[in-house]
């Protein structure tokens, strides 16, 4: 990319905003990190003023001075402030889920459409050099099954276990990323069934398209010694794996970061934006309907 660095706003200053966000956008030298939103003031400017921005509690005041905004909040948060950021002009890079609603995630792709900004989403594995590997040599592999598993015990206590995912649990947090690389393998999913419970172990089996049937393992309060995700395909020549163990998932930052600029500056959203974010958000609902429907 040529040109001057994009300048970022970031929305949110918890622990995913000072491990991932902040210092992947300050650290360019597609970016430069200009502000740092947060309900509290003090917070915000901590984490900006590690990396020489503006912190404020004033999310106005954060549009002013970027061009792009990327948010480290819960969903419901994103969404609404994400909604503001698109009217405002700005282009936005979302996590995942966008929202906790699919109407609100709906609406949200909406506002994006008719204000004609740029949308990225952070689903971090897709920009891991490994992860793209598997899904090319996954094209040429005619899977007609998958097994696949997203284990970790951060639910159980420390940074990660927020209000949100403790209330709504791994099918949220964790189903999109499982979901995205089934769908990304084997082609769009027709119908999920759910079992389980979202908080404690959640067990998706999902129709495809195409045939193939695949499952997934969701928890978030499995006590490991390291975060699982594995993805195994199955097919007439064998079986294609993915397993992310020994995969540095920091690898996917500069990436992420590199390939957000370039859509800001080419005016084009990237290929995961938020209507892949609503694409996901609309398996979610259907495996949550069917957990309830199965309770």
């Amino acid at each position: 990319m040529t040109g001057e660095p994009v300048r970022v706003g970031l929305v949110g200053a918890g622990p995913w905003a000072h491990t991932m966000h902040a210092p992947t956008f300050a650290a360019g030298p597609e970016t430069t990190l200009t502000a740092v939103y947060a309900r509290r003031a003090e917070a915000a400017a901590e984490l900006a003023g590690a990396y020489g921005a503006k912190g404020t509690a004033d999310f106005d005041e954060l549009l002013d001075a970027c061009e792009a905004v990327a948010f480290a909040v819960r969903p419901d948060i994103q969404a609404d402030l994400a909604r503001r950021a698109a009217r405002a002009g700005k282009a936005v890079l979302l996590e995942k889920p966008v929202a906790l609603t699919l109407p609100a995630a709906r609406e949200l792709a909406e506002t994006i459409e008719a204000a004609g900004v740029v949308s990225q989403l952070v689903l971090t594995k897709r920009y891991l050099p490994e992860t793209r590997r598997f899904l090319e040599r996954a094209t040429a592999f005619n899977a007609v099954g998958a097994r696949s598993c997203y284990l970790h015990g951060a639910f159980l206590g420390g940074d990660l276990a927020t209000g949100w995912r403790l209330q709504f649990g791994a099918l949220p947090d964790l189903g999109p990323h499982l979901l995205d690389l089934l769908e990304t393998t084997l082609g769009p999913i027709a119908t999920i069934r759910a079992a389980g419970d979202s908080t404690r172990w959640i067990e998706l089996t999902c129709e495809h398209e195409s045939g193939a049937v695949s499952q997934a393992s969701l928890s978030g309060v499995i006590g490991l010694d390291r975060v699982r995700t594995t993805v195994e395909l199955f097919g007439p020549d064998g079986t294609l794996a993915y397993d992310t163990a020994a995969i540095d998932h920091t690898e996917a930052w500069p990436i992420l970061r590199a390939e957000f600029a370039a859509a800001v500056r080419a005016g084009r959203s990237h290929e995961l934006d938020v209507g892949r974010g609503v694409r996901l958000q609309e398996l979610i609902t259907q495996a949550a309907e069917s957990l309830r429907a199965n309770s």
